[in-house]
């Protein structure tokens, strides 16, 4: 019996710990349990956090993807604006390397032109210069035949004189005896 009431003490003190063991793993799964339900709870809170999130930045993000397609077009409008900018500069640089090369040209001739001038001048001078010389020297001419011509001229002038003087007394000459005869 008492090998019985001590089995008995030792099952009731097993039980009263196991009881106790029990309670204990019984607070235990209940508190595990709260945590179990807190982290869940915070989990949906989380989710439901993230799932607003990803929202806003979809959002956001259609709304930055907006901003940047008519960036976009806007730099590709921008960007025609200066292709066609740059082609009609082009342009303008081609017609006036044409007119550059047209001057070059003009110029290039207007140079040869002028050098030929001054070729033409230089001989127009020096005919110039002869003609002058020769026009000199046909004054001196000139004017040693007409200062000749003036001798001559006096010379016939004189000898005319005397031949007048002389044909007037012969005249005179010849007239007075008829006058004197009448």
């Amino acid at each position: 019996m008492r090998n019985s009431e001590d089995r008995v003490k030792k099952a009731s003190g097993d039980a009263a710990r196991l009881t106790e063991e029990l309670r204990a793993e019984q607070e235990h799964a209940a508190s595990i349990e709260k945590l179990r339900k807190s982290l869940e709870q915070q989990v949906a809170d989380v989710q439901v956090r993230l799932d607003q999130a990803e929202n806003s930045a979809l959002k956001g993000g259609k709304r930055i993807i907006q901003k940047l397609e008519s960036r976009i077009v806007e730099l590709e409008s921008e960007r025609d604006l200066e292709i066609r900018h740059h082609q009609e500069t082009l342009k303008e640089l081609r017609k006036n390397d044409r007119a550059l090369k047209d001057l070059s040209f003009q110029a290039e001739e207007d140079r040869k032109s002028h050098v030929r001038l001054e070729d033409t001048i230089d001989k127009l001078q020096n005919k110039l210069k002869t003609y002058k010389r020769q026009i000199e020297e046909a004054e001196e001419i000139a004017a040693i035949n007409l200062a000749k011509f003036r001798k001559a001229q006096d010379d016939i002038g004189n000898d005319r004189a005397e031949r007048a003087v002389s044909v007037l007394a012969q005249r005179a000459a010849s007239r007075a005896p008829s006058v004197v005869r009448k």
